[in-house]
């Protein structure tokens, strides 16, 4: 076995959540999303290796900015994720849901006995205050 494979064994793929909400501007988009991916970047201490896509939704009136161009534009994520395959589309609507909101999950190796920390913020605490402490 080489080191790569030895490494690997010890790590197992997990799906890391997160939210926030957003107005519909590009400053908007860009600092929310970024913020949001931050924290579960350095929250998770996931490095670009680390991670094997992330998919966004949006709500159908955030028309302004792709979230997935906000992640690329956003200089301070502490990681580059220029390699990192990226996907958005459109959260389905139903009735009486949230407006102005960034959904996020993001697939990733890590250690087999991790915990992982979502990140729901800006208001988005409300989708799941299961999990974990609220935020601003």
């Amino acid at each position: 076995m080489t080191a790569g494979e030895k490494e690997m064994s010890d790590k197992r793929l997990y799906a890391i959540r997160g939210a926030t909400f957003c107005e519909n501007t590009k400053d908007s988009i860009t600092n929310c999303v970024g913020e949001m991916c931050r924290l579960i970047f350095t929250e998770n201490r996931l490095s670009a290796d680390d991670i094997v896509s992330i998919q966004f939704t949006m709500t159908e009136d955030l028309d302004i900015l792709n979230p997935a161009t906000a992640l690329r534009l956003n200089p301070n994520l502490g990681l580059d994720v220029s390699a990192v395959p990226l996907f958005c589309s459109q959260e389905v609507k139903t009735k009486g849901m949230l407006k102005k909101i960034v959904r996020v999950l993001v697939t990733c190796y890590m250690p087999c006995d991790s915990t992982t920390h979502p990140a729901y913020i800006n208001g988005a605490q409300i989708l799941r205050p299961d999990l974990g402490e609220s935020r601003k």
